[in-house]
């Protein structure tokens, strides 16, 4: 028989955390999101413990949190934590009912990653200056964009990674899942050049790549503040943040190659049709070339 009450909740949500996290590898950050979600059902659901909602209840949430502004995406994602909350709780605690099995949420517009172009992509990462700092910069948005991390993947990257001799490093990825990917020849060059200047910075302890001038582990959000000054100072007019040089590597990658494996493999995607988003890309870019250059599909004044 399960008790109803708080108490009783939060005891199956740290169950189901424990499973995310030990079983299934999650990440903190993925955890916490997950337990946010699972969290807001207990709020809808009120007095009404796991075992007792019902489908028609169920689709009545759905439609409360559409109705207070959460997008499909959000959705989409709160009601993958509840179904998976439902079948860590017939595993483990007998309830045979999953109420949110079958419920869809409302298609989201697909929105497009943006993108910079090679030129712009080049001059944001050419950085001048020889001060330690920007030698740091210079390698992590090099490596980044040479490599397509993500910022996680960037900050949490171990001096014993990087293999320039082989031109490769590895990254722990989402699901603690390893993939080693190429570096290229410019972020080699600024690797080389940061890694004299880090052993005059680095704490012993710490074997993280990127540091700070105090020798600590550069934190995601100070990547962030970096690149965001560095693209101002380089004349970039749009808005640049990580993720945009991963989704530029990402693109610029599929307008050569075109191999949509590769590219998947490269980011570590799962799902192939998470990386079918940059063929989108990659369209558009065509688009434009062919309105700019065929004689066909200029417009007459």
């Amino acid at each position: 028989m399960i008790d109803k009450g708080g108490s009783a909740n939060e005891r199956y949500l740290q169950g189901y955390l424990a499973q995310l996290r030990h079983e299934r590898g999650l990440s903190q950050n993925t955890a916490q999101n997950y337990a946010r979600d699972v969290r807001k059902l207990f709020s809808l659901a009120g007095d009404v413990a796991p075992a007792d909602i019902k489908h028609h209840q169920a689709r009545r949430f759905v439609a409360l949190l559409h109705g207070r502004g959460l997008g499909g995406r959000s959705l989409a994602r709160t009601l993958s934590a509840w179904r998976g909350f439902y079948r860590y709780l017939a595993r483990d605690h007998g309830i045979s009912h999953n109420p949110f099995q079958g419920i869809r949420s409302p298609k989201a517009p697909r929105i497009l990653p943006k993108a910079l172009s090679p030129d712009e992509a080049a001059h944001l990462v050419n950085l001048p200056g020889k001060e330690p700092m920007t030698i740091r910069d210079r390698a992590m948005f090099e490596l980044f964009y040479s490599s397509g991390l993500r910022l996680s993947e960037l900050t949490g990257v171990k001096l014993g990674d990087i293999d320039l001799q082989d031109s490769t490093v590895r990254v722990i990825g989402k699901g603690n899942k390893t993939r080693v990917v190429p570096v290229g020849e410019f972020a080699r060059r600024a690797l080389r050049d940061w890694l004299e200047v880090r052993v005059g910075l680095a704490v012993l302890e710490h074997h993280v790549l990127f540091v700070t001038a105090s020798g600590k582990p550069i934190s995601p959000r100070t990547v962030q503040r970096r690149l965001e000054a560095w693209a101002l100072r380089q004349g970039l007019t749009q808005h640049v943040h990580p993720h945009m040089l991963r989704h530029s590597f990402a693109s610029h990658i599929l307008q050569s190659s075109g191999d949509l494996r590769a590219v998947q493999e490269m980011l570590g995607h799962a799902s192939i049709s998470t990386t079918q988003v940059y063929t989108h890309l990659d369209y558009q870019y065509l688009a434009k070339v062919y309105d700019a250059t065929h004689p066909r599909a200029k417009k007459k004044k």
